[in-house]
C-alpha cells in the first residue's frame, strides 16, 4: 500500500501502479526463485574424453537432467572412433549435440596452423563414415595464447597470425559443412582487429557460427555485463552466444568461479545471468566449465546446502 501510495503522488494511477507493481513481483520471483535446475538449452566442455568409453551413459543422463543442449568433447587420439560413434548416438536420442573440441595456446601461432587442418580433415573423414546420429554436430577451439609470454612481447603479430589461422579454419570447416565455434575471454572486445572491424572478437564472431564467452565470475550479473558486448554483437550478426560459467577450482581468485559456493548460491546466480540473457536473440544458454566440475559438485564433493 506504502509503494501504492508512493506511485500515486509521483501521478501515476491507481489502476497503473497496481499493474507495475504485480509486474515487478513477477519479474522479481521469476529471477529470485529457489530451483535446483536452471532449465535451458546450457552446453558443457568435457575435457576427460577417456571417459565417455565406460561412463558414456552416466554422462548422457546427467547432462539431460540438467538441461544441456550441446556437449563439446575433446579429441583425442587415445580415445576410439567407435566410443565417440556410440556416445554421440546415445546424446542423439536423448536431445544433445556432440561437438568436437580441443585447443592450445599455440595454435595461434602461424606454424601451427596444419595441426587443427588435420584435426579438421579427420573431422570430415570421420562424419563421412558415421551414421547421421553418430557425427559431431560442430567443432570449437579453445585457442588461448595470451597466457603465453609472446602475447605481452608482441600481441599484435600473434593477433595477425591467430586471424590468418581463423581465416583458413573456417574455410576448411565451411567446406566440410561443419559449424565452428570458439571459447573466448570476456576482455577479447577490447583487442583492436587489424583491419577495419571494431575489434577482435568481433572479428571473431563475424567467421564463426557461435562464441563461448568466458564471462567468469560469480555473480550472475558480472557474468551478463562481461558477456554482453558480444551478446549484442551476435544479434547484429545472426550468430550465437552462450555466456560462460565456471565451476572448477582456480587459484586466479574466489571471485571466478562457483566452486565453493554452494548448489542454492550456484543455481540462483545462473538463473540471473540466464534471465538477462534471454533479452537477446542470440543467447544461447550457459556453457558450464566443466562437466567434472559440475557433476562432482552434485555429487556431493562440492560445497552441500
Amino acid at each position: 500500500m506504502k509503494r501504492l501510495a508512493w506511485m500515486r503522488r509521483r501521478g501515476v494511477p491507481g489502476s497503473l501502479a497496481a499493474v507495475l507493481l504485480v509486474v515487478a513481483a513477477l519479474l522479481l520471483w521469476s529471477l529470485l526463485q529457489r530451483s535446483d535446475h536452471v532449465q535451458q538449452d546450457k552446453a558443457t566442455w568435457l575435457w576427460d574424453a577417456a571417459g565417455i568409453a565406460q561412463k558414456g551413459d552416466e554422462i548422457i543422463s546427467f547432462c539431460a537432467q540438467e538441461g544441456v543442449k550441446v556437449i563439446f568433447v575433446q579429441i583425442q587420439s587415445e580415445v576410439r572412433k567407435e566410443d565417440y560413434r556410440r556416445f554421440a548416438a546415445g546424446a542423439y536420442a536423448a536431445g544433445i549435440a556432440v561437438h568436437a573440441l580441443d585447443g592450445q595456446p599455440e595454435w595461434a601461432y602461424e606454424e601451427h596452423r596444419g595441426e587443427v587442418s588435420q584435426m579438421l580433415s579427420w573431422l570430415a573423414q570421420y562424419n563421412a563414415q558415421s551414421q547421421p546420429e553418430e557425427r559431431f554436430q560442430g567443432i570449437q577451439l579453445d585457442i588461448e595464447p595470451y597466457v603465453l609470454k609472446r602475447w605481452e612481447r608482441e600481441r599484435d603479430q600473434v593477433v595477425l597470425e591467430w586471424a590468418g589461422n581463423m581465416e583458413a579454419w573456417a574455410a576448411d570447416a565451411a567446406a566440410s559443412g561443419i559449424p565452428l565455434s570458439v571459447a573466448v575471454p570476456f576482455w577479447l572486445d577490447d583487442i583492436p582487429a587489424l583491419d577495419d572491424t571494431d575489434n577482435f572478437c568481433l572479428w571473431l564472431q563475424q567467421r564463426t557460427a557461435a562464441i563461448a564467452v568466458m564471462s567468469y565470475r560469480d555473480q550472475g550479473e558480472q557474468m551478463y555485463e562481461l558477456a554482453r558486448q558480444e551478446l549484442e554483437q551476435g544479434e547484429q550478426l545472426g550468430t550465437s552466444v552462450w555466456i560462460g560459467m565456471e565451476l572448477a577450482d582456480t587459484d586466479e581468485g574466489d571471485h571466478l568461479t562457483f566452486h565453493d559456493q554452494t548448489l542454492s548460491q550456484m543455481e540462483l546466480e545462473a538463473q540471473r545471468a540466464s534471465f538477462l540473457g534471454r533479452a537477446h536473440r542470440s543467447y544461447a544458454g550457459l556453457a558450464v566449465h566443466h562437466f567434472e566440475a559440475w557433476h562432482h559438485k552434485w555429487k556431493g564433493t562440492g560445497p552441500l546446502e
